[in-house]
């Protein structure tokens, strides 16, 4: 009765692992990118940027998810977490160009600017996901 379980375990273990990897590298690399501290500011906090920062971690993990269900590959799967992390960046950026305030605006606590951004991240992710084959 567990034996599919107990045999797939291997496998779950290097596909869960590699898909937190990607998370933290992607995080790191986000978190280094904004002119701001959304640790710091979330820590005071501060809404806008939890707001934000979750939906760029959401927009993300969605097509990581997508990538460990059709990849069947970790190999092909940090191919997409790379495009996935390219696809989050120009997010990013597009929003900045959108809002050029919204790096003022999110340390301010504007929410408005976190939900866009965030909103931005997650569509981004859903459509980036939809993409994966």
């Amino acid at each position: 009765m567990f034996d599919p379980v107990i045999n797939s375990l291997p496998a779950f273990a290097g596909f869960f692992a590699t898909a937190v990897g990607l998370l933290a590298a992607f995080s790191a690399l986000y978190l280094l990118v904004t002119p701001y501290s959304e640790v710091k500011l979330i820590r005071e906090g501060n809404v806008a940027a939890a707001v934000s920062l979750a939906g760029a971690l959401l927009g993300y993990a969605l097509p990581i998810a997508v990538a460990v269900v059709v990849s069947h590959n970790l190999y092909v799967m940090i191919g997409w977490g790379v495009v996935a992390c390219i696809v989050q960046l120009f997010v990013y950026i597009a929003a900045r160009l959108a809002l050029p305030q919204i790096n003022l605006d999110i340390p301010q606590g504007k929410l408005a600017s976190g939900i866009f951004l965030a909103a931005l991240s997650v569509v981004a992710g859903i459509l980036n996901a939809g993409c994966i084959a």
